[in-house]
């Protein structure tokens, strides 16, 4: 959950601005304040075009006789393609009508091809099949109850899914299974999430996200529904083993836009625009070894970062949310530890948090993964009194938010453009006093001296525009940047700060 208790060669950064969450409301309205420019997955206003005939030895899906596409999925083999006509395509009225397609079955909109659920069906393609293709078509209007989704509603595996638009439905837009690539695609405006990537069982490996748009999701607001859910964004990772996110825009998203949530692993998160999402642009929590790269930050967490300031709450919400996460060696991945290069964050609510929890390990009681043990002891009744006090259950019981390099990126803040006064200008690396439960071993100050100097948490060589200030060890212990780099925290070595930015 959200809060369990000199760049050498900046980036290019897009020359775009806030949009609207509405349907329409894809274009920008506003410039931002950089010059530079980068292109932008901009899928929803101007999306891809299918073929306008059947392809040779196609299945022709007609929009006029409702239940089709479903009754011709049903009565035709495995690896057929079907191509559906221009159009509005239906299900039958009952609300657990939904195609399932075969192995390797194919699925092709002609220009203005939609399949609309009606608010009335729920799912849209479900079933077990593997290596099912969905492209150039728009799936809107299905009412998928909540975490669960639209599209690949069991979390089959090997999906492709390109150049669709999948908009205004309730739950998620899409569900993920192993090796499934989600390309050049619009997900739109989804009552919860644009995709929940999770599967019951075996995590999810091998997942692709690159060049879609991820725009205006959680429309439900769930947040507000059921508060600390933790059960929204543009994309939800649930325990995911390999995944690269890369060249998306991620905008506009009502709460977090990319959110990585318990025992996900091995991810690269490159080349993406994260503008705008009323929280954080990126959490990563209760999870391991991670590169986050060339990825540019605008306008993020105003609204969940000034609704918390409003309430005196000093913690540092921040844009880069890492929550008990950290690099570990002896899980299998392309690194060992969090890197964070090469990034812009320009103008958003605070910058990077680097957080633990001291009364969250498994088989405690504040653990809000559900049961959910770490990935190096699968069994959470071994946590427990007398032996985890010791080694190694002493380490291995909890996420530790360890090896994190934070380097060569740049941040700004004007504080004028952000119209905040306090609050909105920390970078932080802090855990609380441990007091819960009455049996835990990290009670007091151990883990809070652990993240902030024993654990190879580090920021250097980045450039600093503006205000910023630092948090360190707990709350209360807000720095400047001399005290920052100073000792004992001697971080930031090799980096600048520039005072501009508004004040």
């Amino acid at each position: 959950m959200w809060r369990n208790w000199a760049l050498l060669a900046a980036p290019a950064v897009l020359a775009t601005g806030c949009s609207s969450t509405s349907d329409a409301g894809t274009e920008p309205t506003a410039a931002p304040s950089t010059s530079a420019a980068r292109s932008v997955a901009r899928v929803c206003t101007k999306p891809a075009a299918g073929p306008e005939q059947a392809p040779a030895g196609a299945v022709t899906v007609d929009p006029a006789v409702v239940g089709d596409l479903a009754a011709k999925t049903k009565s035709s083999p495995p690896n057929t393609t079907f191509w559906l006509k221009p159009g509005t395509h239906r299900l039958e009225s009952d609300r657990y009508a939904q195609v399932v397609p075969k192995e390797g079955d194919s699925y092709l909109g002609a220009p203005g091809a939609v399949l609309d659920g009606r608010k009335t069906n729920q799912y849209a393609f479900s079933g077990a099949a593997r290596n099912v293709s969905l492209r150039y078509l728009t799936v809107q209007g299905f009412v998928a109850p909540q975490n669960e989704g639209v599209v690949n509603h069991d979390s089959a595996d090997g999906w492709v899914i390109e150049h669709a638009t999948i908009q205004r439905n309730s739950g998620a837009g899409l569900m993920a299974g192993a090796r499934q690539q989600v390309r050049a695609s619009c997900l739109r405006s989804n009552g919860q999430y644009g995709m929940n990537a999770y599967k019951t069982g075996d995590p999810v490996s091998g997942l692709v996200l690159e060049g879609n748009e991820i725009v205006g999701n959680n429309t439900d607001d769930w947040e507000r529904r059921q508060e600390g859910c933790g059960c929204t964004g543009g994309v939800k990772f649930w325990a995911v083993n390999g995944a690269d996110v890369r060249g998306n825009w991620v905008h506009d998203n009502r709460g977090t836009g990319l959110w990585a949530d318990t025992n996900n692993n091995d991810f690269r998160i490159e080349d993406n625009v994260l503008e705008a999402n009323d929280g954080a642009a990126l959490i990563y929590e209760t999870s391991y070894n991670a590169v986050i790269r060339n990825n540019t930050f605008l306008r993020n967490n105003w609204v969940e970062g000034r609704k918390y300031a409003d309430r005196g709450d000093t913690f540092p919400f921040s844009t880069v949310y890492l929550s008990e996460s950290g690099g570990e060696p002896r899980i299998r991945a392309r690194t060992d530890k969090i890197e964070i290069y090469g990034n812009v964050l320009e103008n958003n609510w605070s910058g990077i948090t680097l957080w633990e929890n001291a009364d969250r390990f498994c088989n405690s009681p504040a653990n809000t993964s559900s049961g959910d043990c770490t990935l190096l002891v699968r069994h959470t009744d071994r946590c427990a009194r007398p032996t985890i006090a010791s080694a190694p259950l002493y380490a291995d019981c909890r996420w530790k938010t360890q090896r994190v390099d934070i380097h060569h990126n740049r941040f700004v803040l004007d504080k004028s453009v952000v119209k905040c006064t306090t609050k909105c200008d920390r970078m932080a690396l802090l855990a609380n006093y441990g007091t819960y439960p009455d049996w835990s071993p990290y009670q007091g100050e151990r883990v809070a001296e652990a993240i902030t100097l024993k654990q190879d948490n580090r920021w250097h060589d980045n450039v600093y525009v503006g205000p910023w200030k630092f948090v360190a060890h707990d709350p209360s212990r807000i720095l400047d940047s001399g005290q920052w780099q100073g000792t004992p925290y001697q971080q930031d070595a090799g980096s600048t700060f520039a005072p501009q930015g508004g004040g």
